[in-house]
């Protein structure tokens, strides 16, 4: 069953009302791409895909003071990443129709510059229950407005010193309404259009226009433009652009626990909290990228939630749980010892060196097995051996066994160190009791995990949640979770060595982690552990 977009294009294209489904994806380049932007994205090329259109990626770039071109590169490296194919498009190269536009409607007395503050502006603008005052500027002549206007676009006014203000209704009951700026003095520079303009439309001004210079047939925003509407509407109408397109909005995407404003995420760059836009605990795209997430799991997390009108959040776990699926069926397993502890098969000779078998992924349909080495000494997991068990331990303890993995079952006969920290276990191999040839009938509570005296080091980052859980705290800097990252010197099978970057392996009890594909060296990032929260509470 398709949502409610779906049903709105059904309808125009029945009606004939539209020919060509056109969408657009408008993204400011002040800042990295988040998970938020990704149901956009899907939902825009979904649209596109599904009834043979195209989707425009946008750059709104009307606002020089914030935009970089660094920006502008990420966006597009992103969008293509989450599968988006098409044309790549310019607020700032329609800047003279804007321009025209916004002429055209002082010639029909329905703009005019003004030269209040800010301060005043609000002051004047009203209440939700009270109207507006009206500025003394707004009967100002149609000449003079448009003359002043001309030098506010040739340099020749200082910035804020004067506005060009729709004029619509000061007693409107949408704020949005009563005489809205429509063009500003910036004189700042410009990442394409240089010191070209001194003027610069307001978002609400140049949105629309920018729509239907594209032929847009459906403009699809977020619930917080909603009461913008009319506003869209009326700047269509009133600059006479042919055939307008229609606005319409979703629900944006809210996440648990999960920062979704670029002015926060910006802050955290800014300062040093996280290393970059592209730090994987961020929920940038370029951070999920970057941690292990794949372009399918984000859209399979975007179909998954639907589209809906009103506001809702969803649990965290439910975009984790969507890249575990896939690794699961996906990811080669190997093995991780992330708080290493010798482990010395005493009953062996020193050169002892065994060739066994394990599975690729068991999960995968012929999966198939690769070869892997016991040595006399192996690594195992600290917390895999405990001289005072807790309850319902089944590891390692003294006088007990335990299977290595893909290997044989071994005893522990002792241990060197202190009870509280030992520094080796010792344990003797039985005979016999080979993975797969097994006829001990030895039954044993836990298998563990190992890896062999060749293993590599290996720098291993296990990330969690930028924000804790508890949101009682409205101070932002006080509800950032120290423990996002934690670093361990681990050791891991040799084979990693040979990884590529970005390749995701499941670390067997562990979780799912892939190669970093910034640094240098051996550097895996975990992308989600195994236990799948959200579906056990399901």
């Amino acid at each position: 069953m398709g949502n409610f977009i779906e049903e709105i294009i059904d309808a125009d294209l029945a009606a004939g009302r539209e020919k060509e489904i056109i969408t657009r994806f408008p993204p400011e380049p002040n800042g990295y791409l988040h998970i938020g932007h990704a149901k956009s994205i899907c939902l825009n090329v979904g649209m596109a895909k599904k009834y043979g259109g195209k989707c425009n990626l946008r750059f709104d770039d009307t606002n020089p003071v914030k935009e970089e071109d660094e920006f502008v590169q990420s966006i597009i490296e992103d969008v293509k990443w989450l599968g988006w194919q098409g044309d790549v498009y310019f607020a700032s190269d329609y800047f003279p129709v804007m321009y025209e536009a916004a002429v055209r409607l002082i010639k029909k007395g329905l703009a005019y510059v003004d030269d209040v503050t800010a301060e005043q502006m609000k002051e004047m603008r009203g209440t939700l229950t009270e109207a507006g005052k009206e500025s003394k500027n707004r009967n100002r002549p149609i000449a003079e407005s448009l003359a002043l206007f001309e030098d506010m676009k040739n340099g020749k006014v200082a910035d804020g010193a004067l506005v060009l203000r729709a004029k619509i209704d000061m007693a409107s009951p949408n704020m949005n309404m009563r005489d809205p700026i429509i063009y500003r003095v910036v004189r700042a520079h410009h990442h394409r259009q240089g010191d070209k303009w001194c003027v610069y439309p307001m978002y609400d001004f140049a949105h629309p226009i920018e729509d239907a210079v594209e032929n847009i047939s459906h403009s699809i925003c977020t619930l917080e433009f909603e009461d913008h509407r009319p506003l869209y509407d009326w700047v269509l109408r009133e600059c006479e652009f042919p055939h307008p397109p229609h606005q319409y909005e979703f629900a944006r995407l809210n996440i648990a626990r999960t920062i979704m404003s670029k002015r926060y995420l910006k802050k955290l760059v800014d300062e040093g909290f996280v290393s970059g836009w592209d730090d994987p605990r961020m929920p940038t795209i370029a951070g999920l990228r970057r941690r292990g997430y794949t372009p399918s799991a984000i859209r399979t997390f975007c179909e998954r939630i639907g589209v809906a009108k009103a506001n809702s959040e969803v649990e965290e776990g439910q975009l984790e749980s969507c890249i575990r699926e896939e690794l699961n069926a996906t990811a080669a397993r190997a093995m991780a010892v992330l708080d290493p502890l010798p482990l010395v098969l005493d009953n062996v000779p020193d050169d002892f060196c065994e060739t066994l078998t394990t599975e690729i992924n068991p999960q995968a349909e012929n999966g198939g097995t690769r070869e892997i080495t016991l040595t006399k000494t192996v690594y195992i997991e600290r917390d895999d051996f405990a001289v005072v068990p807790p309850p319902k331990y089944k590891r390692l303890v003294v006088d007990g066994t335990v299977r290595l993995k893909s290997a044989y079952i071994v005893k522990c006969t002792g241990y060197e160190g202190s009870a509280e920290h030992p520094t080796c276990v010792h344990c003797e191999l039985i005979a016999g009791t080979k993975s797969g040839e097994d006829n001990s009938g030895i039954k044993v509570k836990g298998v563990i995990h190992w890896v062999n005296k060749n293993a590599k080091k290996a720098c291993v980052r296990l990330y969690d949640y930028l924000l804790i859980a508890d949101d009682s705290n409205p101070d932002f800097n006080a509800r950032l979770n120290a423990d996002s990252l934690i670093e361990k010197e681990a050791l891991v099978e040799d084979v990693l060595a040979n990884s590529k970057k970005s390749e995701s392996f499941q670390f067997l009890r562990q979780g799912y982690f892939c190669r970093d594909s910034k640094e240098g060296g051996l550097v895996f990032n975990r992308i989600v552990g195994l236990k799948d929260a959200y579906n056990a509470k399901k």
